[in-house]
C-alpha cells in the first residue's frame, strides 16, 4: 500500500465515550494503509478524553490529538485541517463509522477517473434510526448535479473523500449554520468542481442514539439548509440559470411547507412555526396554505393553545 497516497482522516469528538475507540479502530484498520487520524476532542466530560489518551500513546505514529473548548464539529474539522498533511481528507465522527475498505475504494475510484471527489452509499443504524435500509445515491456525475444538489444534502459527511486542494479552495467548513454545513461544504465544492465519481456500495454508517446529535433538532436542520441553498443561488447565478425560475423558487423554499406540514401533523407545534413563519416570510405559499400558516405569527403559547384546543 506504500504508493497510496496519505489519507488525513479528521474526527471531532464530543462526549462519544460509548463509541469512540470503535470510530478510531475502524480508521486504523482501513485497507488503504496510509492514513494518518486527527482526533480534535472539543470538551468532552465524560472520559472521551482518556481513550483517547491512551489510544494516542499505543499509536503514535498514527494518531493525532487536539483539544479545544466546546465549540462544535465544524471549529473542531477546522482545527484538524489546520495540521492535516494528506492530499486527501475524509471525515468521521467518532461515533460514526466505515467498512473495512471503504478509504481504499474511494481513492481507487479517484484515481481511475481523475476525480477531486469520491462518494459512496451508507446505512443509518441504531435505535431511533429514521429508515435503516441501505442506500447508494444517485449518479450525480451522469445528472444535473446543481438540481440534485439543491434538492437536498447528497451525502453526509462521512460518506465521501475529496481532495485536499478542493477543501482549500473553498476555505473548509463555513461555521454559521451549524446543522446543514455539511450540506454547504458539498454546495460550495460543487461551485469549484463537477469531478466527482460515486462507488456504488454501502461503505458508511450513521450512528443514532440519544446524545445529543445535531441530526435530532429537526427543525434547526431545515432552517439551516434552506439557509445555504439561499446563499448558494445568490453566490452562484450562472450555476442556476439552466434552471426554469418556477423549478429554482420550489427548489429554494418547498423544503419549508414539506417539514412544517409534516411537524404540523405530528403535532411538534415548535418546529411547525418556525418552518410555517419562515415560508411566509420568504413568500412561498398558495392560499391554501394560509389557514395554517397564518396562525403561525400568533404567540408561540396562544398558537399551541389553538391547534391543541382543535384536536379535542
Amino acid at each position: 500500500m506504500n504508493h497510496r497516497a496519505l489519507i488525513s482522516v479528521i474526527m471531532p469528538c464530543y462526549n462519544a465515550v460509548s463509541f469512540v475507540e470503535e470510530s478510531v479502530r475502524c480508521v486504523l484498520d482501513q485497507t488503504h494503509g496510509n492514513v494518518e487520524l486527527l482526533v480534535v476532542d472539543d470538551g468532552s466530560t465524560d472520559g472521551s478524553q482518556e481513550i483517547l489518551r491512551q489510544l494516542g500513546a499505543r499509536y503514535p505514529e498514527r494518531i493525532r490529538i487536539y483539544h479545544q473548548e466546546n465549540k462544535g464539529p465544524y471549529p473542531a474539522r477546522n482545527l484538524a485541517l489546520k495540521h492535516a498533511r494528506g492530499e486527501y481528507a475524509a471525515f468521521l465522527d467518532a461515533d460514526d463509522f466505515w467498512h473495512q475498505d471503504c478509504l481504499a475504494k474511494l481513492y481507487d475510484a479517484m484515481m481511475t477517473s481523475h476525480a477531486d471527489l469520491a462518494y459512496c452509499g451508507w446505512q443509518n443504524v441504531g435505535e431511533g434510526a429514521p429508515g435503516t435500509q441501505p442506500h447508494v445515491p444517485p449518479k450525480y456525475e451522469e445528472d444535473d448535479p446543481v438540481t440534485r444538489f439543491l434538492k437536498g444534502c447528497p451525502w453526509p459527511i462521512h460518506a465521501a473523500l475529496i481532495r485536499r486542494e478542493i477543501i482549500d479552495a473553498v476555505n473548509g467548513f463555513s461555521e454559521r449554520c451549524f446543522s446543514a454545513m455539511d450540506y454547504d461544504l458539498w454546495l460550495r465544492i460543487l461551485a469549484v468542481t463537477r469531478k466527482m465519481i460515486r462507488v456504488p456500495e454501502v461503505l458508511s454508517f450513521y450512528r443514532w442514539h440519544d446524545k445529543g446529535q445535531i441530526s435530532s433538532i429537526k427543525w434547526k436542520q431545515v432552517l439551516n439548509a434552506w439557509q445555504v441553498r439561499q446563499d448558494f443561488v445568490r453566490n452562484n447565478p450562472a450555476l442556476v440559470s439552466h434552471i426554469p425560475p418556477d423549478t429554482l423558487r420550489t427548489l429554494r423554499h418547498q423544503c419549508l411547507l414539506d417539514a412544517g406540514y409534516k411537524a404540523y401533523w405530528k403535532r411538534d407545534l415548535a418546529s411547525s412555526q418556525k418552518l410555517f413563519r419562515q415560508a411566509l416570510k420568504a413568500g412561498y405559499w398558495q392560499l391554501k396554505d394560509l389557514k395554517y400558516l397564518l396562525p403561525a405569527l400568533l404567540a408561540e403559547k396562544i398558537y399551541r393553545s389553538l391547534i391543541l384546543h382543535a384536536d379535542k
